[in-house]
C-alpha cells in the first residue's frame, strides 16, 4: 500500500508540475521563437521525482499517514460490509424457515436496503475525504519542493530545473542531475510531521 500511496503521490506531483507548468506557460510566437539565440550561458539542471518520493522525509512521514488512514478506511469498510453480508444471509435463512410474517420480512428488508445506501454513502465520504487529504499532501509537497528549489536557486543561478519521472526524457546528462543535493537540502530543512498529524 505504501509504494501505490507514493507511486499514486509522484504521478499526482508529476500532473501537478505539467498543469502549473500549462497554465502559466505564455504563448510564444514561432517566428519570435526561431530567431532568438539560445544563451550560451544558460545553466540547466533535473531532479529525479521517483528519488524525491523515496527519499524525502516529508514524503515518508505523509506516506505513512496516507497508508494509515486508507487501511483504517478499508477495515471500516470491512467490518461494516461484512456485518451486512451477515445480516442478508440471516434474513434469506429465517426467510427459508418461515421466521417472519410479509409485513415483518417487508420491514427487514428495508433495513438491509438502509443499511446497504448508507454503506455506500459511507464509502463515498470516505474516498473523498482520503482523496482530499492525498491532494493536500501532493500540494505541500509541490510547494516544499518550490521553496526549496527557489532558496537553493539563489547560489546556483539554474535557468531551468527540470523534473525528471522514469522516461519523460528521452536523454539527461549526469552532470546535470542535482536530485542528491535537493533531496539532502530537503531533509536539512524538514523540521517533521506535527505530533497532532502523526495520529
Amino acid at each position: 500500500m505504501k509504494k501505490s500511496i507514493c507511486s499514486v503521490a509522484v504521478i499526482a506531483l508529476m500532473s501537478l508540475f505539467a498543469t502549473s507548468c500549462n497554465n502559466s506557460a505564455p504563448k510564444v510566437d514561432e517566428k519570435a521563437a526561431s530567431m532568438s539565440p539560445v544563451d550560451a550561458n544558460m545553466k540547466i539542471a533535473y531532479v529525479e521525482i521517483d528519488s524525491i518520493a523515496t527519499q524525502y522525509k516529508f514524503c515518508k512521514d505523509y506516506a505513512a499517514i496516507l497508508e494509515k488512514k486508507g487501511q483504517n478506511i478499508q477495515n471500516t469498510l470491512n467490518a461494516k460490509g461484512n456485518a451486512l453480508q451477515a445480516a442478508v444471509t440471516k434474513f434469506q435463512q429465517d426467510i427459508q424457515n418461515n421466521q417472519y410474517t410479509q409485513q415483518q420480512a417487508e420491514s427487514v428488508q428495508a433495513s438491509l436496503q438502509k443499511q446497504q445506501t448508507d454503506l455506500q454513502a459511507l464509502q463515498q465520504r470516505l474516498s473523498s475525504e482520503f482523496q482530499t487529504e492525498t491532494d493536500k499532501y501532493n500540494n505541500a509537497l509541490r510547494d516544499s519542493l518550490q521553496h526549496y528549489l527557489a532558496v537553493y536557486n539563489k547560489d546556483k543561478k539554474y535557468s531551468l530545473i527540470i523534473s525528471k519521472v522514469g522516461d519523460n526524457i528521452l536523454y539527461a546528462d549526469k552532470t546535470y542531475d542535482i536530485t542528491n543535493e535537493i533531496i539532502t537540502g530537503l531533509n536539512k530543512a524538514y523540521k517533521g510531521m506535527p505530533a497532532e498529524k502523526k495520529k
